[in-house]
């Protein structure tokens, strides 16, 4: 009977290790994913400004080496 408990104690402290675990890699994964969508919005907002020539080549190359530096897409 003691034996028995004893499982029973491990089994219910190994789900709660493993829910612990899903909920922190589904937090990183929405954490990145919102970092990868504001690069996207800060590239496209980059794009613009180099087409409608608000900024120089010099400077959009710059900029868009900086914004590739802190995503894993560009």
């Amino acid at each position: 009977m003691k034996g028995l408990a004893t499982l029973l104690l491990l089994g219910c402290l190994g789900l709660g290790g493993c829910e612990f675990m899903a909920g922190a890699a589904t937090g990183a994964l929405a954490t990145g994913a919102g970092y990868e969508i504001n690069a996207k919005r800060q590239m496209d907002r980059l794009e613009d400004d180099y087409r409608r020539e608000r900024i120089s080549r010099r400077e959009y190359e710059r900029r868009r080496s900086q914004i590739e530096r802190g995503s894993i897409l560009y």
